[in-house]
């Protein structure tokens, strides 16, 4: 039995270790998870705390499965794994049950796994985690209780530091469809043999005090007799071949057209600064932007602004920035955030093509041609 629960030690300690730090490379990826969790659960006023609940739930992951394979305190913290797993099993419950969060997020964006897999996986953390618990007291630290505490400290040290690293910068492992070397527009472009998910709509309708549910096919829209109380549309069958990147990645200028095409089409480099929202901007390093702002209209290279509120929101905090002078398009806010992390963010494209990405606090200090290519300080 010793060998056996050594076994299960190292399973799951290494997997929880594994999966904080998947997500730690970028933790505002499931800061936005989250928020989609809260809000098909009807629970939106949890969404204040999303930032807060990712970067805790992540570094208690890793310090977990640090703690698992130790024996750090392992009454307690073989009790919070068994409450750990239950939550994910609910969750990835919700989410296989209910179809309204297509992907769990539980390995970050770097290695999707479907809902029905996750699922099992954490079905069987659980009867892991529950064996774990009841054989508790056979467990002892695996070195000294100092060494042991000192492991643990630079744990949580650890774990700490490299979120802060990722969330202030971007992330170490761009895994998104956004990341360099992607030719945006042909993500957004369906395979030639695609085929488009089928969702299937129920109604409930109410008669006689008695609530009845309907499809597409039978609802009684007809009959007055009957009266309707609310519809919820589920996915049955997803989609073969569908675009990476969704049509909701669209520029739009101040005339109300859409320039998405023509912008990622372009030939030659193109600076696109995301803004979601001004109010919240980082401001760092805003002088080296206008440096490379002047600097690129002298080298004659195009510099937008997309931005996730209107002309009129944004006005204010242009002439504050002294940004009048550079070209606007609005963009969709939750397209913008998973296309850059950070609020805001720079990416230069080339012929279509993403070459970089930076975070506020990673503006270059300059720019120039070399023999017919950019270099970039």
């Amino acid at each position: 039995m010793k060998y056996f629960i050594w076994l299960l030690r190292i399973v799951v300690g290494v997997l929880f270790i594994f999966s904080g730090l998947v997500k730690a490379n970028d933790p505002m990826g499931l800061v936005y998870k989250m928020d989609e969790f809260f809000e098909a659960l009807n629970m939106t006023f949890m969404m204040h705390w999303s930032f807060e609940f990712s970067v805790t739930m992540i570094a208690f992951e890793i310090v977990c499965g640090i703690a698992v394979l130790l024996g750090y305190s392992f009454r307690l913290f073989a009790a919070l794994l068994v409450l750990l797993n239950f939550v994910f099993l609910f969750i990835t419950g919700y989410a296989l049950v209910t179809g309204k969060v297509k992907e769990c997020g539980c390995f970050g964006a770097c290695i999707k796994i479907s809902n029905n897999a996750t699922f099992y996986k954490d079905i069987a953390l659980t009867v892991m985690a529950l064996i774990l618990y009841a054989y508790r007291g056979r467990v002892q630290g695996l070195f000294g209780k100092s060494v042991n505490t000192a492991i643990m400290v630079v744990g949580v040290l650890f774990a700490s530091g490299v979120q802060y690293w990722a969330i202030k910068h971007l992330p170490f492992n761009d895994c998104l469809a956004y990341k360099p070397g992607n030719n945006i527009w042909e993500k957004m472009q369906p395979a030639a043999n695609s085929t488009p998910p089928v969702f299937q709509t129920t109604f409930v309708y109410e008669k006689g005090g008695v609530k009845k549910e309907f499809t597409s096919d039978n609802y009684p829209w007809q009959d007055s007799t009957w009266k309707f109380v609310s519809s919820e549309s589920k996915m049955i069958k997803e989609g073969t071949g569908q675009p990476e990147i969704p049509h909701d990645f669209a520029f739009t200028d101040s005339d109300g057209t859409d320039q998405t095409k023509a912008l990622l089409t372009a030939k030659g480099y193109v600076f696109f600064w995301f803004l979601r929202e001004p109010q919240k901007a980082h401001l760092d390093n805003m002088d080296k932007l206008r440096g490379l702002m002047t600097k690129a209209a002298v080298l004659h290279i195009p510099f937008y602004m997309l931005s996730s509120v209107g002309y009129d929101d944004a006005l204010p905090y242009r002439k504050q920035w002294n940004m009048m002078d550079i070209q606007m398009m609005t963009l969709d806010g939750t397209v913008s955030k998973t296309a850059l992390r950070t609020n805001p963010g720079l990416m230069l494209m080339k012929d279509g093509v993403v070459v970089k990405k930076w975070s506020y606090a990673d503006y270059p200090a300059d720019m120039a041609f070399d023999n017919g290519r950019l270099d970039i300080k």
